[in-house]
């Protein structure tokens, strides 16, 4: 028999015992209740005299030498009692408001969660950690002999002379137990105030005549069985203890957030832990492993799901503070999402200053006046070569090789990079040749659900030989590309990320007129580092509401610098515009965007992209933080030949082509690629190759869309053609 078992049979003998003292006492006022009395009326519990301590002789009326029995009842009332901290009448305050100090919560639990653990009965456990008297553990135990025992309920009704109380109420403990108390029956004392019974009351019913019933989770309780009340489950969820080791630097944190949530439960105030920073899961991490350290049952709560409603919200206060007396517990609440001044936001404020124990709120930035201390704990991702001993460690020896490259494009924390290197080793279980390629899709997958929402994924085709720039210009290309790949190097074994607290990003302006290669450039960038290429999509982004475009570009920032991912910011001048000035609201909050995006770019640590055909409408602000500056000329006639000479896909049949004649038209890549695309559609309807003059067509078509003169000599290919044959 191991210790839970034993302890379970020892709870069952002192309830067993208990039982059959209650048994006799209700026997003895039964027996009581039923002397024929010396006068006709029927007697009932108010003719009864209540047993004393001893249990010794029932007297009834008519035995001239007693006192009237009604009064020797109230003289016990009134009686001081012996429990030093019952006998103020009010609430006891160490309880109203218990927290983590009140019962040495911090200590460690039984390992199965459980009552078990001494040899004390879970009724005389609950009874010192809720703060009940003598009196209030008796009545206790009286409504919840109706449980386990079927004989309590005909005993009550004899007991108080009346068939039809088959249950117990507050007026038979008082006739049943020594020194009674009627502020038992307060609701700031701990039977009402911890919602351990119930009482049906209906209509105009005395109180004290009320039917008490124990709540299923205290029953359950007193029997050994220990678990969540199940009022409370549907709210929180169970965050189970770990045995992942934490990185140093969160080792760090949680050491000295250990330290300080002791020294304040020895003071008698814990402070509520305010993680703070935009990586959940490492401060999730902390905060189980800050729990599991302490002996606490961690559970998670959402901020959507704190009730709102005053009511609602002092039943979960309650029952989350008898909880944490019953079971240690630690709850941690995620609002990282909230808002402060919104009305999820105002009830976890308001339930924060009412909640004891050991509260954790993970937030991005600290929350002013919550009601009680609180204690701001900066969480950030571990560091660079912390991820990288992650992967290292995660992957194995033999496949630490491939930890390089993640661990330089990726800000995962250790939890992320865990299971990506476990999904991935699983996947190639049987050929390791393909883990790099499974392993660098798990890690480009992972940040796609956040961004799909606010952006639009482009899928990157083109290479450096669809580029056709300028020497100088396309040497730029590749020097950003080479610093995107080569950062983890210079900034963290060359030591620059030490001396450096912005700008660890790479901030790049394509400038130049429409259709010079400014997109094909970001996808050239794009297939070369084989990351995902976001293009910023305006209309997820921006919104007439205050505040929110500054949180959806805030979500994307997080998004593509954890997840790797290239922003392209298209039509820049949309979103970087000069600040104005300002003359009414409209301006205030158009400015205060423009200064979250020069904060927010600062911090980026990837690489974003700004293009634009306006490179003078973009505030000056921006064009100092940008590390580069490639300017996108309009195509010469030998770029213009390239280009027409890749328009047309390998797929394609053609005729003669007079490349030399269509690089005269003065127009861009891109338009060259419409006109392309165009003559292909005549040809395909046609039903015969591509030719000159199906070239020329569409160029005509194209010179008129831009709204460019055309002069129809330079369109008469066949003409001119025959007249030579």
């Amino acid at each position: 028999m191991n210790a839970l078992e034993r302890w379970q049979a020892a709870n069952n003998r002192y309830l067993a015992s208990a039982l059959a003292d209650l048994r006799a006492r209700l026997e003895r006022l039964a027996t009581a209740q039923e002397v024929p009395s010396t006068s006709s009326a029927t007697p009932t519990l108010s003719s009864s005299r209540p047993l004393e301590a001893s249990g010794a002789g029932v007297a009834t009326r008519g035995s001239g030498s007693d006192p009237a029995p009604e009064a020797s009842w109230l003289r016990r009332l009134i009686k001081p009692r012996r429990n030093a901290s019952a006998a103020t009448g009010g609430p006891d305050t160490s309880i109203a408001t218990r927290d983590a100090s009140d019962a040495d919560p911090l200590a460690k639990p039984a390992a199965d969660a459980t009552v078990a653990g001494s040899d004390t009965p879970a009724l005389t456990l609950l009874s010192q950690r809720l703060g009940l008297s003598e009196f209030e553990r008796q009545t206790l135990l009286l409504c919840a002999a109706m449980e386990f025992d079927t004989r309590t309920g005909a005993l009550c009704a004899r007991a108080q002379g009346d068939a039809g109380k088959p249950y117990p109420t507050f007026g038979l403990a008082m006739a049943l137990f020594d020194e009674p108390a009627w502020d038992a029956l307060s609701p700031e004392r701990p039977l009402r105030y911890w919602r351990l019974l119930e009482i049906n009351q209906p209509g105009t019913q005395p109180l004290i005549a009320a039917a008490l019933k124990v709540d299923e989770r205290i029953v359950n309780y007193l029997k050994g069985a220990n678990y969540l009340d199940d009022r409370l489950a549907p709210l929180v969820s169970f965050v189970p203890a770990g045995a992942d080791d934490l990185p140093p630097s969160h080792q760090h944190i949680a050491a000295a957030l250990m330290r300080r949530l002791n020294a304040a439960a020895a003071s008698g105030s814990l402070p509520v832990v305010q993680l703070l920073g935009t990586d959940g899961a490492s401060k999730s991490l902390i905060a189980r492993h800050v729990a599991t350290e302490l002996g606490l049952g961690l559970y998670r709560m959402t901020a959507d799901a704190v009730p709102t409603a005053i009511p609602d919200q002092d039943t979960f206060q309650r029952l989350w503070q008898r909880e944490s007396a019953l079971l240690p517990l630690a709850l941690h609440i995620d609002a990282v999402d909230a808002d402060r001044v919104g009305a999820h936001g105002a009830a976890i404020q308001r339930l924060l200053g009412r909640l004891g124990g050991v509260v954790m709120l993970d937030v991005r930035e600290p929350w002013p006046s919550l009601g009680r201390d609180s204690l701001p704990v900066d969480v950030a991702k571990p560091t660079s070569a912390e991820q990288k001993a992650t992967w290292i460690e995660a992957l194995g020896a033999d496949a630490a090789a491939h930890a390089e490259r993640p661990a330089t494009h990726f800000n995962f924390g250790v939890s992320t990079i865990r299971r990506l290197a476990a999904d991935a080793l699983v996947a190639t279980a049987n050929d390791r040749a393909g883990l790099a390629e499974v392993l660098w899709a798990n890690c480009l997958g992972r940040a796609r659900p956040t961004l799909d929402q606010l952006a639009q994924l482009v899928d990157a085709k083109a290479r450096w030989d669809d580029l056709q720039l300028p020497v100088a210009e396309k040497a730029q290309l590749r020097q950003i590309a080479d610093q995107v790949e080569q950062r983890r190097t210079v900034y963290d074994d060359w030591g620059f990320r030490e001396r450096m607290n912005r700008g660890l990003g790479i901030s790049v302006l394509f400038a130049g007129e429409s259709g010079t290669g400014k997109t094909m450039a970001a996808e050239v960038i794009a297939n070369e580092l084989g990351l995902l290429l976001y293009r910023i999509d305006l209309s997820a982004v921006v919104n007439k509401y205050i505040g929110e475009t500054e949180k959806n570009l805030r979500r994307l920032f997080d998004a593509a610098e954890d997840g790797g991912a290239i922003l392209l910011f298209d039509e820049a001048d949309a979103l970087f515009g000069k600040r104005s000035e300002v003359k009414d609201s409209h301006d205030r909050y158009s400015n205060i965007e423009v200064n979250y995006l020069l904060q927010r770019m600062e911090a980026f640590r990837g690489l974003a992209i700004l293009a634009t055909n306006m490179k003078s409408a973009l505030d000056s602000a921006f064009l100092r933080r940008l590390r580069f500056i490639v300017k996108f000329p309009f195509p010469g006639q030998a770029e213009r030949k390239a280009i027409w000479q890749k328009a047309l896909p390998s797929g394609v049949e053609t005729g003669a082509l007079d490349f030399d004649r269509l690089a005269r038209l003065n127009l861009s890549g891109g338009s060259i690629h419409s006109i392309a695309l165009n003559a292909a559609f005549l040809a395909a309807r046609a039903g015969m190759p591509v030719t000159m003059q199906m070239m020329l067509d569409a160029a005509r078509s194209e010179f008129r869309k831009l709204e460019k003169p055309v002069n129809e000599s330079e369109f008469r290919w066949l003409d001119s053609i025959a007249g030579s044959a």
